[in-house]
């Protein structure tokens, strides 16, 4: 318990230390949800946003984006830039599992996260009069399953890509197509055809399903938690196969 700790400490550091990663994780949805509340207002309109209005529907987006950008963005830098000097391989020789080094990267993403979702719930319910969560309990299950699974995948790709840099800018990459398909950007209801259906392949669009039920107090959305689970689950089966890959 004391390893993981101080190695999260570490490496919550380290992530203070990167400007780029802190702007896209936090600084960049802040911005740009604050530009969407300001553009579209809270008056519900039945033919897009689910109905409900803009503000409501895009909080809880903007915190799975945050959660989304941890994921794909600062842990998958961190883990292929260790693999790239051989710092992996150095834990299994000093005795230190790797697990430890991605337990601490999950919770340095459920903190990143929760100030994420501080921030734009704060901006929304204070500057535009969003709701807050009808289902609190609700939302903090949800908010976990959807951090675990993005830091799982995040890991996955960490081990697997060559470089700090190619993760870095796949990295990038997925920020913008989440942003745009994952229900962050456009609503679904204005989508061409083609994007839609390039929508129904974006994990954010479930991580936003996820939360935005039971913020709006709708209950679950069954299939978006039985998506989100299964990126966790694959995620975390097909990182375990690639350290003992690169372990050897």
């Amino acid at each position: 318990m004391r390893v993981l700790r101080e190695i999260t400490w570490i490496e919550l550091k380290l992530f203070a230390r990167e400007p780029i990663t802190v702007v896209f994780v936090l600084v960049l949805p802040l911005i740009v949800l604050y530009v969407l509340n300001g553009v579209f207002g809270n008056q519900p309109a039945p033919s897009v946003y689910e109905g409900v209005g803009a503000v409501d529907f895009y909080t809880p987006a903007y915190v799975a984006l945050v959660v989304a950008t941890v994921g794909v963005l600062s842990v998958p830098v961190h883990l292929a830039g260790y693999r790239e000097h051989g710092v992996l391989r150095r834990f299994r020789a000093s005795a230190l599992s790797p697990v430890a080094l991605l337990g601490a990267h999950m919770i340095i993403a459920t903190v990143t996260g929760t100030v994420g979702a501080v921030l734009l719930t704060t901006l929304s319910t204070v500057g535009y009069h969003g709701v807050l969560p009808h289902d609190w309990a609700g939302v903090a299950a949800g908010f976990l399953l959807i951090t675990a699974a993005f830091a799982a995948l995040g890991a996955f790709l960490g081990v697997t890509l060559p470089t700090a840099r190619a993760a870095q800018g796949l990295g990038v990459l997925l920020f913008f197509v989440f942003l745009m398909l994952g229900g962050a950007g456009p609503p679904r209801e204005v989508l061409p055809g083609a994007m839609s259906t390039l929508a129904d392949a974006v994990p954010l669009t479930y991580a936003s399903a996820v939360l935005r039920d039971p913020w709006l107090g709708r209950g679950w959305d069954g299939g978006a938690v039985a998506v989100m689970s299964s990126v966790l689950l694959v995620s975390l089966a097909l990182t375990w196969w690639r350290l003992r890959r690169v372990e050897r």
